[in-house]
């Protein structure tokens, strides 16, 4: 009978679930978890209601958005509610100083500010990506050098290194089985760990899910952009609500240059999309180096990065950019993003450049105008959306 019950109840819930429409919240029959989890309750008091979960699985996608890498790791509210607390959770760093959103803020489309982000024990020798939309790529590896295989796999790998959260059980730290005890001798993970899962067990492969999904949750689709492109049968077609001036940076951003035998342009656009695909503005699986082979510190060669984020949420909705750019945090500005590519080097020892790059064999030469400058820059600012800063959904759980 008690089996009954049960199976009648999770009936009802995923029913309710199904039917509610709004895109923000999912209000789940009142089955008094607050009586049940009083742990959490007491840690996050209105700031975590296991009662109405934020709708993290159910959200709109446009449907011109067909890029998902989410395969297996299908998002479920209650697990990304566990992935949100594991996120802004300090005690996930040896000295609990330091968690994920640490490194990707919300106010920066979940990344940095600074070149280099603090660390346990040090700081970390790339410039941290930008999260908003990882979800939305083919490419399904992640970190700059695509170090990790999945998602999946990145999430606990900041929190293994020595000097990002201290957990590499090298170095004199604590290893990762440390934090799985730490984490469940805390009261409110044991309930949220059942609510999710159904148990009260810790393990990586759990922290994994939950982190994956929460990440992958954190979508911006609400752009200027994007209601051109709603209202547009393709990419190419001039948006009726671009200015003239974003109709051509869009051109000019879509559009592959043409060269002649000394790598100089001829005609034709900047050909950005061959590397940052529309609509989703990730990137190419087979891209490689960009040109850009230093490292943080400044010194040595490192041609391995070969990954970017997203191209949405370049810049805040003020216009100045979600911190610097590239691996290395070099560039500073859209139009130094812009004039890097204008003009390529082919450095010596950069083995590993990509083709694109290079028409002909040689660094290509954009010859760019300021006109045309400006232009890809308007149309870049299009990609930035407002909600993803400020929706309560991705923010921190924790009381201040």
């Amino acid at each position: 009978m008690k089996k009954l019950t049960n199976l009648l109840g999770l009936i009802c819930c995923i029913a309710f679930i199904s039917c509610n429409n709004d895109d923000d919240y999912e209000s789940i029959p009142s089955s008094s978890y607050s009586n049940s989890y009083p742990n959490v309750v007491a840690t996050f008091g209105t700031n975590l209601d296991l009662d109405h979960l934020y709708n993290y699985a159910n959200q709109t996608i446009p449907s011109y958005i067909t890029k998902d890498n989410s395969a297996g790791n299908s998002i479920n509210d209650k697990i990304a509610t566990l992935g949100r607390v594991l996120f802004y959770d300090k005690n996930l760093s040896s000295n609990n100083s330091i968690s994920c959103a640490s490194c990707h803020k919300q106010e920066f489309a979940f990344g940095d500010n600074v070149v280099a982000s603090t660390g346990v024990n040090g700081t970390t020798g790339r410039h941290s990506m930008r999260l908003v939309n990882s979800r939305f790529a083919t490419e399904t590896h992640f970190f700059w050098d695509e170090r990790a295989l999945t998602l999946e796999q990145q999430t606990t790998m900041p929190i293994k290194d020595h000097g990002e959260m201290g957990f590499s059980g090298l170095n004199g730290d604590l290893s990762f089985n440390d934090l799985l005890v730490k984490l469940s001798a805390k009261n409110y993970y044991k309930e949220l760990f059942q609510f999710a899962y159904g148990n009260q067990e810790i393990t990586e492969i759990k922290i994994q899910t939950a982190l994956a999904q929460f990440i992958r949750s954190i979508q911006s689709f609400d752009s200027k952009y994007d209601t051109g492109r709603a209202l547009a049968p393709n990419d190419g077609v001039p948006f009726s609500n671009f200015t003239q001036q974003e109709n051509q940076g869009k051109n000019l951003f879509l559009t592959p240059p043409t060269f002649n035998a000394s790598g100089s342009r001829t005609g034709g656009g900047l050909g950005c999309a061959g590397c940052h695909r529309a609509p989703e503005f990730d990137i190419d699986p087979n891209s490689k180096n960009n040109g850009i082979i230093g490292t943080i510190a400044g010194t040595g060669i490192d041609v391995t990065n070969t990954k970017a984020p997203s191209l949405r949420n370049l810049v805040r909705n003020d216009g100045t950019l979600n911190g610097q750019l590239m691996h290395t945090g070099v560039i500073t500005s859209l139009q130094a993003a812009i004039g890097h590519y204008g003009t390529i080097t082919i450095a010596p020892g950069n083995t590993n450049l990509d083709p694109r790059l290079t028409p002909n064999g040689v660094g290509q030469q954009l010859n760019l105008t300021q006109n045309e400058v400006d232009a890809v820059i308007a149309f870049l600012r299009t990609l930035s959306g407002t909600d993803v800063y400020t929706n309560a959904k991705w923010s921190n759980p924790f009381p201040n």
